[in-house]
């Protein structure tokens, strides 16, 4: 399967990033928050489902601050979730909170799943995906 980057993999949705060099989040024209994930952030769910989670305050910037602004109003609203799951070989980096632009990355638009931001606090966050 060919490598795609993150620009791509929110176009699948319809979604546009505000910024590619640090924006993780951006709104389609349908009313879905496009969220990029880790996927060593994944766990199994209640009913089968899969749930990602984080700490916002892992990192810090531009990016954080516009995720935190954007997974609060879907978190408010009830907003549908649609992920774009990241992978990556240096998870020690990224979880230090060191800059992620400078680690390779592999996205996938997860076009099948849908989900919902299920548990937002001020450090944490849960989003609950389902097939949809």
């Amino acid at each position: 399967m060919a490598t795609i980057g993150i620009s791509e993999a929110f176009a699948k949705y319809g979604a546009r990033l505000k910024n590619v060099n640090w924006s993780v989040s951006a709104w389609n024209a349908a009313g879905e928050l496009v969220l990029s994930l880790w996927a060593h952030h994944y766990r199994k769910g209640e009913d089968g489902s899969a749930e990602y989670f984080g700490k916002l305050s892992r990192w810090a910037g531009p990016g954080n601050n516009e995720f935190r602004a954007n997974i609060s109003d879907a978190f408010e609203r009830k907003s549908p979730v649609r992920p774009v799951v990241v992978q990556t070989e240096n998870i020690d980096h990224v979880e230090s909170g060191a800059d992620a632009s400078k680690v390779k990355k592999d996205f996938t638009a997860r076009v099948e799943m849908v989900g919902e931001v299920v548990e937002l606090g001020d450090v944490n966050y849960v989003v609950r995906f389902k097939r949809g």
